[in-house]
């Protein structure tokens, strides 16, 4: 019931998605098994991903909870570091009642007081939203009335309205990095930690998560992806008749949602009670020391790094065991909880495609007793192996764990080859004497370059910036940011005896306090323009200019930055890439890059101008970085002096790579350096290391 007294506006019922089988089944194992640790979900938009999993904290037990405990202590079993605590013993008579499920409702209308301390409400799904702050996930701590009473007054987060249930963070990629490492630590301990200027709260935060993310938006680094227990893929079905089906359930749902979900209710609660069972069957899963050597031999064979890929696949195995109603590990568990569990941890580099060879995952299995694989696998299997599925509808909708991911473009890219595989460019005008997108050298490791100044944007690694992260340089009034507790001490002393003081406590005003001010470094806008004319069609010199750009965006995805690309010949400028957080795309555009035509320069500039103009409104504090790729010929419209006056007018930061080569140099682009006020860098002094560090990169390419 809501606060108001009225029921909650239905859910679209878990049984009624069609298709996206292996994210039922990854769902519902961690649904058995929460030490599983957690779902991340990887698609396309407009797939349901958020649809079925705000469906599935339906389908979960109640949860029994000690009255009054803002923490959903279990009162079997509570916390005894709870901050609400500590919690009295249950008597006999209410332990019998608590496990035997005999508890009034959390929403018990007539109000009044329980016979025993423990009441029974709904598991929740708690939505951790992008724009969350610290103080939102892991809770506040009132450091004045800590300093003045000696009480530790906190305020829980949602981490703590989490625990016993389902922590849901949609677009998880878009959220900032020290969250996501505050989140993954309380999942992964069961704890979460609350540090402010020596005072610390400790509490339970064991959660069922599940993160979305659409993978064009921007990756999870590596060390992030390996701490989701499982992953999957998924995407829209290509079947005209499911998704007929699929549009056919959502008309009908959105005329009626309570009269749908009263439709779906039979085969809701069925496998509710599933669920329930499989929890109760868990404990008695054995793990025989043949599933665990093939789970260890396969995990090797993968060559993922540290333990955690084992341990997750063995529990994920136990859990399917305990879902299929076995009380032994088979040979399949194995397989399909190592196809949801390594996909994502077998990446090397921070561009490598998630996948799984099922080839490969079948003969090491083979090798290890495994069965022979089916000869003739039905396409329209349900969730599991031998299992009827939790979906009354059609079946063998997509959502394999290693599908294709736009990652793979980069990856071929880093690798010297095509990632078309020969497939060919839509046909379209081009202009005379236009060659064939050239492939990239090698990445290396360009040097840092720097906007100018002191920013407020987001966290990063690149320029200079004043937030909430960093060295403390100095206070300032308030306490927005954190508190500075020595400032404020400093502060409220020589009014002690004004105010009275008689006590040992010390009598803090508002005025006193003062806020930590705190030198970081933040992500910024790096906006490449890149001459792609036929003066710069030359294959050597386009291979170079490339592989110059490919390492200043592996280092933007490395600093935190957002991207975004124009490039220019013929007769216009186009951006080829607006600005984004998704490094890869930008890696994606780059290989189809192809040259030829005239040089507008002008063009190039003011586009640039335009895209940095519109992109300041939309987020002020981040500022831009323009990388300018050319050799600073203009061979079509107006000169570039107006069109640069007009960025430096602006104040926009640039850097100018010079790509001209040859014994004779007009030094044009040194020219357009002035005119920006930027530093210009020839190509072959782009690498940190010079050009010794592309032969080096070149040499341990072709190794």
């Amino acid at each position: 019931m809501s606060r108001a007294g009225a029921p909650r506006r239905a859910r679209y019922p878990f049984s009624a998605v069609v298709g996206m089988d292996d994210l039922k089944l990854a769902l519902l194992v961690n649904a058995v098994s929460p030490g599983v640790g957690g779902v991340l979900v990887r698609g396309e938009k407009g797939t349901a991903k958020s649809t079925i999993v705000r469906a599935l904290a339906d389908l979960l037990p109640p949860v029994p909870v000690v009255t009054g405990c803002r923490f959903s202590c279990d009162p079997l079993e509570p916390d005894p570091a709870c901050p609400d605590g500590p919690h009295p013993p249950l008597e006999p008579a209410a332990i019998d009642a608590v496990a035997r499920g005999h508890l009034e409702a959390d929403d018990d209308p007539d109000g009044e007081e329980p016979h025993i301390p423990a009441r029974e409400r709904p598991a929740r799904l708690v939505e951790l939203p992008v724009g969350a702050s610290e103080d939102r996930l892991t809770g506040s701590l009132d450091i004045e009335r800590a300093l003045t009473e000696g009480v530790k007054a906190y305020e829980p987060g949602l981490l703590a309205s989490a625990h016993r249930g389902v922590l849901y963070v949609d677009e998880v990629n878009l959220l900032h990095d020290h969250l996501v490492d505050l989140l993954l630590d309380a999942a992964a301990m069961g704890e979460s930690y609350v540090e402010r200027e020596g005072v610390s709260i400790r509490h339970a935060a064991r959660f069922l998560l599940v993160g979305t993310m659409n993978p064009e938006e921007g990756e999870l680094r590596p060390q992030l992806l390996d701490r989701f227990g499982l992953t999957v893929e998924v995407a829209a079905t290509r079947d005209p008749a499911e998704r007929a089906e699929v549009v056919r359930r959502r008309l009908e749902f959105e005329r009626d949602p309570a009269g749908f979900a009263a439709r779906w209710a039979m085969a809701e609660a069925e496998l509710a009670a599933r669920i329930a069972s499989a929890q109760a069957r868990l404990p008695a899963v054995t793990l025989p020391d043949a599933a665990l050597a093939q789970i260890t031999a396969v995990c090797a064979a993968f060559e993922v790094d540290g333990l955690r890929a084992d341990l997750v696949t063995a529990r994920a195995a136990i859990a399917l065991a305990a879902w299929h109603r076995r009380t032994t590990v088979t040979a399949e568990d194995v397989r399909t909880a190592a196809r949801l569990a390594l996909p994502h941890r077998r990446r090397r580099d921070p561009f490598d495609a998630p996948g799984l060879d099922e080839d490969k995952l079948d003969e090491v299995l083979r090798e290890h007793g495994g069965p022979e694989p089916d000869p003739d696998p039905d396409p329209e299997g349900g969730p599991g192996p031998q299992d009827d599925g939790p979906d009354g509808g059609p079946e063998g909708g997509p959502g394999g764990g290693g599908g294709e991911s736009v990652l793979s473009t980069l990856d071929a890219l880093l690798n010297g080859r095509s990632a078309n595989d020969g497939e060919r460019l839509p046909a379209k005008h081009h202009d005379a004497g236009e060659g064939e997108p050239a492939q990239a050298d090698a990445a290396y490791r360009p040097r840092l370059f720097t906007v100018p100044g002191t920013g407020t944007g987001a966290p990063g690694r690149r320029s200079k910036a004043r937030g909430p992260y960093g060295r403390i340089s100095g206070t300032r009034p308030g306490h927005e940011g954190g508190l500075h507790l020595a400032a404020t001490l400093r502060a409220a002393a020589p009014h002690q005896q004004a105010r009275g003081r008689s006590g040992p406590g010390i009598l803090v005003a508002p005025g006193d306090l003062r806020a930590a001010v705190r030198d970081g470094r933040e992500g910024n806008l790096v906006l490449f323009v890149v001459d792609a004319s036929g003066s710069m069609a030359a294959r050597r010199r386009m291979r170079a200019v490339k592989g110059a750009v490919l390492s200043l965006l592996l280092d933007a995805y490395q600093r935190r930055d957002k991207v975004g690309l124009i490039t220019f010949r013929g007769t216009e400028a186009e951006v080829a890439l607006p600005p984004t957080s998704s490094v890869e795309a930008g890696a994606r555009r780059l290989e189809r890059l192809r040259t030829g035509g005239r040089t507008p320069l002008a063009a190039g500039l003011l586009r640039a101008a335009e895209v940095l103009r519109v992109e300041r409104m939309r987020d002020p504090s981040r500022r831009p970085l323009l990388v300018v790729v050319t050799d600073g010929r203009a061979t079509h419209g107006p000169a570039p002096a107006s069109a640069a006056g007009v960025l430096a007018a602006a104040g926009v930061a640039s850097v100018v790579v010079d790509c001209e080569s040859g014994p004779v140099r007009l030094g044009l682009a040194a020219e357009l350096g002035t005119l920006l006020g930027a530093e210009t860098v020839r190509l072959d002094d782009l690498a940190a290391e010079g050009l010794a560090g592309v032969v080096r990169a070149s040499r341990r390419r072709v190794a």
